[in-house]
């Protein structure tokens, strides 16, 4: 049993070498980023245009309660666009999560309460992103160093 013990002590040491925390939150920002980034892509016709079509999908398909169809389709458009570049560059990594975050929880409860495996995917990602921040290799982490520096 002991030899066991050591050899999974081995691979989790081995593991943690290979794939350091900044590579796995580097990954789960640019990933997350992608799934959104594109999502607002098909939104727009060009760089800003908000397509006709977002516009009718925001009254019909995913109309949301308390706010108005047009409003809901420049936020979600805006959003998918401004909060998937700062996660690409780790800035405001946590804020921007947050923000995706309450998009996701958004679309699961009021447009496609039936895509729950995909919601929690994201969800997933998002959360340690949410707690942990965009880690060693974000431009939160380089702010941080400036603006905090170690004290000696």
């Amino acid at each position: 049993m002991n030899s066991l013990i050591a050899l999974y002590d081995r691979f989790v040491g081995l593991t943690s070498r290979l794939m350091p925390d900044a590579l796995l939150l580097l990954v789960a920002r640019l990933g997350i980023a992608a799934v959104f980034f594109m999502s607002g892509r098909t939104k727009v016709d060009g760089i800003i245009h908000i397509t006709d079509g977002t516009y009718e999908l925001f009254r019909t398909e995913y109309a949301l309660p308390l706010i108005p169809p047009d409003i809901a389709a420049v936020a979600a458009t805006w959003s998918e666009h401004v909060f998937s570049i700062l996660l690409v560059l780790g800035l405001f990594t946590r804020f921007s999560a947050l923000a995706l975050f309450t998009m996701t929880l958004t679309i699961e409860i009021f447009v496609y309460p039936d895509a729950w495996p995909t919601h929690l995917s994201w969800a997933a990602i998002l959360l340690p992103l949410m707690f942990r921040g965009g880690g060693a290799w974000s431009l939160d982490a380089l702010m941080r160093s400036f603006l905090l520096p170690a004290r000696r």
